[in-house]
């Protein structure tokens, strides 16, 4: 990114300063960041824009039909980020939440020049379960073109030489499956960048057995009023699509239709348009149970990144080892 973070200043509208966000929910994905998102959102002393801005992460190279933000950025990109925190004024907490930030190696040094107090929230999950509701959650978006799951980890292989790459995958090492669960040395980039008073790790399990304590302890990490009580409905079930030609057209950027619509529809608009069709195209449904023997495989694959991450985060984690994995919970 060309722009230097530490020299933009906060724009002024009509009535108020534009803020910066001072705290960041930067993943993992499938692990509980939207219904957090939503949770502190509720709350009155934090705002929270659209989720999944993505403004920081520039390794990540999103596709051409993905309406993100230009490269390189610069001023008159990092105005329009700013933009969407302009409703925010009395908040004490300025957040935003984009859960590739976690995976990629850029992002943190990136939200350290923008925002360098800034607090980091992560929320991890077995990455067994992990995988596999990503998997899924690719499929409804229409990023992975390979509906068996067993079949979507072997192409890994070939996709890292740009071989079977669906043309409309948000970004192509997204779907390096393996790598999205390198946790620790994710983490590490935040601790070593941010020092770990910084840094707030949730582990799922936790945030799903007993979420009012899980959300106590972040409220408390933000330095806001703790009491505060949200109310905890489930959000962002497993869905799947409807009809797959609906979602080609959604997401295909040469299709007549969205060339067409980024012509004549404002981008707000065009927003707006998309979730509804969506949702449209939207049907929620339990994920069928994964392949025992591929639980097995993973578990044991993932074993010595799992001893790893509770080292460094002095919580012992083993019991993602045993192979029991959260098939009931549906986020």
């Amino acid at each position: 990114m060309s722009i230097n973070y530490c020299e933009t200043v906060t724009k002024k509208t009509m009535n108020h300063l534009i803020r910066k966000p001072n705290f960041f929910i930067v993943g993992a994905p499938k692990c509980g960041t939207t219904a957090m998102s939503e949770y502190l959102a509720q709350h009155p002393d934090v705002f929270m824009p659209v989720k999944e801005l993505h403004f920081f992460g520039s390794d990540l190279h999103f596709s051409p039909h993905v309406d993100n933000f230009k490269t390189p950025r610069d001023d008159k990109e990092t105005e329009k980020y700013l933009s969407f925190f302009a409703p925010a004024i009395r908040e004490k907490m300025v957040g935003e939440s984009s859960v590739w930030y976690l995976y990629s190696k850029t992002a943190a040094s990136e939200i350290r020049a923008f925002s360098p107090s800034a607090k980091i929230i992560i929320m991890l999950r077995n990455p067994v379960d992990m995988l596999f509701s990503l998997h899924s959650q690719f499929l409804w978006e229409g990023g992975e073109s390979i509906e068996n799951f067993e079949e979507a980890l072997k192409a890994e292989k070939e996709r890292k030489k740009g071989l079977n790459i669906p043309d409309t995958v948000y970004f192509v090492s997204q779907l390096f499956y393996t790598e999205v669960v390198k946790y620790t040395a994710q983490i590490e980039r935040y601790l070593d960048t941010f020092g770990k008073e910084s840094v707030h790790v949730i582990i799922f399990d936790e945030f799903k057995k007993n979420t009012q304590k899980i959300y106590r302890e972040t409220l408390h990490f933000l330095g806001i009023e703790d009491n505060f009580q949200s109310s905890f409905k489930v959000i962002n079930p497993n869905k799947v699509i409807r009809y797959k030609r609906l979602q080609r057209i959604l997401r295909n950027p040469v299709h007549p239709f969205r060339k067409m619509g980024k012509k004549i529809i404002p981008q707000v608009v065009r927003s707006v348009l998309y979730r509804k069709f969506q949702s449209h195209n939207t049907q929620f449904i339990a994920r069928p149970a994964m392949n025992p023997e591929t639980k097995k495989m993973l578990t044991e694959t993932f074993a010595g990144e799992i001893d790893s991450l509770s080292e460094i985060l002095g919580k012992d984690l083993t019991f993602w080892k045993n192979g029991i994995i959260d098939e009931k919970i549906t986020f």
